[in-house]
């Protein structure tokens, strides 16, 4: 099925084989959709009006572009599991997330880092 999976959904077509090609025709997304999941045309059109009724992509005269771009994309989903799991609050997640993962020297400064950057006031 190549390098691309999707969970049935369409989340890859959804997000990183788009984000990888894009702004890209759609004839060729149908080719490129052929190749890596193994889709039908019919297959690929629908997902691509299911993700072009979410705002993240649009279909302009036959290209695909991204509306919303990948990493503004994962930010949003970010926040909302993070307000969705956890009401919101970032130390919850953090505890969660190290209670079964070591962090290293390295990650524990890019967090400083990030932690000081968008320090409110």
């Amino acid at each position: 099925m190549g390098e691309h999976q999707t969970d049935g959904n369409g989340r890859e077509i959804r997000g990183k084989l788009i984000w990888d090609h894009e702004p890209i025709s759609s004839g060729d997304l149908v080719k490129l959709c052929e190749s890596e999941l193994n889709w039908k045309k019919s297959t690929t059109y629908t997902m691509l009006k299911r993700i072009e009724s979410k705002g993240i992509f649009a279909n302009q005269n036959g290209v695909v572009v991204a509306i919303i771009q990948r990493d503004d994309f994962f930010a949003e989903q970010s926040n909302q599991f993070v307000k969705d799991t956890f009401n919101g609050s970032l130390p919850k997640f953090l505890a969660a997330f190290t209670k079964t993962r070591k962090l290293s020297e390295s990650e524990i400064d890019d967090v400083l880092k990030l932690i000081n950057e968008h320090k409110e006031g």
